[in-house]
């Protein structure tokens, strides 16, 4: 079976890994270089239980599991392609700022037998660096991260020794349809004929022309800008920090800050407030980082959906699959879709209604 993967982000590397894992015939296709947009601009964070929480729904229940997968999912990708992800699951901690914040989280933990809530004491015994102010915390020691610029050049290696093709530079600008099916994708340098495609192009999974109205994925860009302050002489947190409305990662010897959400379409240039706006709800959340030096300020376009679900699965006409609208949560979404789609494309399995693309009309 020959399949064409839209996109070279997380979740097109690796849906056409597995792909090219159960034998398909698999070329990827990428407007610029692979891993380099949402997936580059992200903080890496493997983080279920901050992103969704504990409540059972359809998103809570796929986060959890793609949470489970990522350990023999980082380690598969670290031997095929020689290349460390530095997958770490080293716990993460949500701090409370006020009083109504601790007695939710304090909730929470009586809700769940793998979180535990921690009183103020405990939290700044875990975290010293943690602002005295704070009401408590709650930690999970199973939340996880991975370096995330270093994952779309392993990935790109793991796919291409399965057996799969990248094109870089070469974006898809059209799709041919013939009787409501998907049947070649068009770039500036060629066509290329498939028996199935599948849309990853993150943001810009909505911009392909040829696509009938009803099968245009609704995806839409959302801005986010981070931040990168150096350590001076001070140690790291020992752990991903969220609260005061942002979310600190250790990495190497710098600790990242994020993340802005705005709608000002495909704009990634970096802004003075919101650097400052990033800065000062961490040293709010940690007084010392009042004197570390932001070291770099970037900004990325994450794929956005109306009701803030993932779009996995078939498309309005035939051969054509999305996986698409992740939002913040393309990196822990990523090992159950990429598994997700190998069974839709390959073996007709039928999507989750509550992510079905076709679900907006």
């Amino acid at each position: 079976m020959k399949i064409v993967i839209i996109g070279a982000g997380i979740a097109g590397l690796s849906i056409g890994w597995r792909l090219a894992q159960s034998g398909a015939a698999v070329t990827v296709l990428e407007r610029a270089q692979p891993g380099r947009g949402a997936t580059w601009a992200s903080a890496g964070m493997i983080s279920a239980t901050a992103e969704v929480g504990e409540a059972d729904s359809p998103e809570t229940r796929f986060a959890h599991h793609s949470a489970l997968l990522w350990p023999h999912f980082a380690r598969e990708v670290e031997e095929e392609s020689g290349l460390n992800v530095d997958y770490l699951a080293d716990g993460a901690l949500i701090a409370a700022t006020t009083s109504d914040e601790a007695a939710m989280l304090s909730l929470r933990a009586k809700g769940s037998a793998g979180l535990e809530f921690l009183v103020r004491d405990a939290a700044r015994s875990l975290e010293p660096m943690l602002a005295d102010s704070i009401e408590g915390a709650l930690f999970d020691p199973s939340e996880a991260q991975v370096d995330n610029r270093a994952l779309g050049p392993a990935l790109a290696i793991a796919l291409q020794r399965a057996g799969g093709i990248l094109q870089t530079n070469e974006p898809v600008v059209r799709m041919e349809c013939e009787n409501g099916r998907a049947v070649a994708a068009q770039t500036p340098f060629r066509t290329h004929r498939a028996d199935a495609f599948v849309l990853s192009a993150g943001a810009w999974s909505a911009q392909i022309e040829g696509l009938p109205r009803e099968a245009v994925p609704p995806v839409n860009p959302v801005k986010g800008e981070m931040i990168a302050l150096a350590s001076k002489k001070d140690a790291l947190p020992r752990h991903v920090v969220w609260g005061n409305g942002v979310y600190l990662v250790p990495r190497g010897d710098r600790l990242l800050v994020g993340a802005t959400v705005a709608d000002q379409g495909f704009d990634t240039r970096t802004t003075d407030e919101a650097g400052q706006w990033l800065d000062s709800r961490a040293v709010g959340l940690m007084p010392q980082l009042e004197n570390w030096p932001v070291v770099e300020q970037w900004a990325g376009l994450r794929p956005g959906s109306p009701d803030g679900l993932p779009l996995i699965g078939p498309s309005h006409i035939e051969n054509l699959f999305v996986a698409s609208g992740q939002f913040r949560n393309g990196i822990l979404f990523a090992p159950a879709i990429a598994d997700s789609m190998r069974r839709l494309v390959l073996e007709g399995e039928a999507a989750t209604a509550a992510f079905d693309p076709r679900r907006f009309c």
